[in-house]
């Protein structure tokens, strides 16, 4: 079971990140960097984005919201240890990484609590030819986002339930501000879900239904990935069944070409063709069947990919 949820003091509230300092709010985490690693492109998950690739992925520490279930709250949920990088010795050191690497991930904890310091290497990264991705929760007011999706080149967003009230008990966040983060992000770059699916809390197959239905009216071919919860945080209630999963992925299925299973071990993460079925893109064997121009083999369906596929 979970624990009870908390009165949310006003302190629970602060992303940890900024303080006023002589009348000026100061960024106190800018540059601290509590993680960096070299990482498949499927581990952000991004499938459809350069599939097969590497990123050069780092992260920092503090979030905008304060989820029970928090499965990097050792960084998010708490000030980590961390190092300074500049935004040039970040790009310096994604550069080194090449031709094996492709850009920079903004990833691990929130980024969006990362702002200053994520568009500046941003910035930076796009001037030298790296391309940049944000793996985010999406909790964002919009100036702020239409200022940094024009150096973004994907993103994964988490929407972590599709109701209101998940979002306040469970969260301390806003679904409506998520949906419109979402629909700004698939209209401006690549852009992949990911929920995380809770037995008892977010599982319920209607809201399940709702989520994919809102995603195919913007765009059927965003891949959406639903993952198996696991104890984390404040929550102790027994790892998601996976048959709640497997039900979840057919719902979404009704309505999204491409849908995975998350967080499963031993489950296919192949990248199917949504018209024959056929396996096009083998994520075990790491081997590409598409024909030239991205087409299933079997069929000639046109797989949505962006980017190369650099399956070796």
């Amino acid at each position: 079971m979970s624990s009870p949820v908390p009165d949310r003091s006003r302190s629970e509230r602060f992303c940890r990140v900024r303080r006023n300092r002589d009348g000026q709010l100061v960024a106190e985490n800018y540059g601290a960097c509590t993680f960096c690693a070299m990482d498949p492109i499927e581990k952000k998950p991004l499938y459809h984005f350069y599939p097969g690739s590497r990123i050069f992925s780092i992260g920092s520490w503090g979030c905008n919201f304060t989820c029970h279930f928090c499965q990097n709250w050792t960084i998010a949920q708490q000030q980590a240890p961390s190092t300074f990088l500049s935004p040039e010795a970040v790009v310096d050191a994604a550069l080194r990484y090449q031709p094996e690497n492709i850009g920079i991930a903004y990833t691990y904890s929130e980024p969006g609590v990362w702002y200053e310091y994520l568009l500046d290497t941003a910035r930076l990264a796009r001037l030298r030819g790296l391309k940049n991705v944000m793996v985010t929760n999406g909790f964002i007011e919009q100036p702020p986002l239409i200022e940094l999706l024009p150096n973004l080149d994907a993103m994964n967003i988490d929407v972590k339930g599709f109701s209101e009230g998940f979002y306040r008990q469970m969260c301390g966040g806003s679904l409506v501000d998520v949906k419109r983060t979402v629909e700004k992000a698939a209209a401006s770059c690549h852009t992949e879900i990911t929920t995380l699916v809770i037995a008892g809390h977010n599982d319920d197959p209607s809201e399940i239904r709702e989520l994919a239905r809102w995603l195919a009216a913007i765009n059927p071919d965003i891949p959406l990935h639903l993952s198996r919860y696991f104890p984390a945080y404040k929550m102790d209630q027994p790892p998601t069944d996976i048959r709640i999963l497997q039900n979840a992925g057919e719902i979404a299925r009704e309505h999204l070409r491409y849908v995975y299973l998350g967080n499963v071990g031993g489950y296919e993460s192949h990248t199917c063709c949504p018209e024959c079925g056929q396996i096009v893109l083998d994520r075990f064997r790491r081997r590409s069947l598409l024909q030239q121009g991205k087409m299933c083999p079997h069929c000639g369906t046109a797989i949505a990919i962006t980017g190369e596929v650099l399956f070796v």
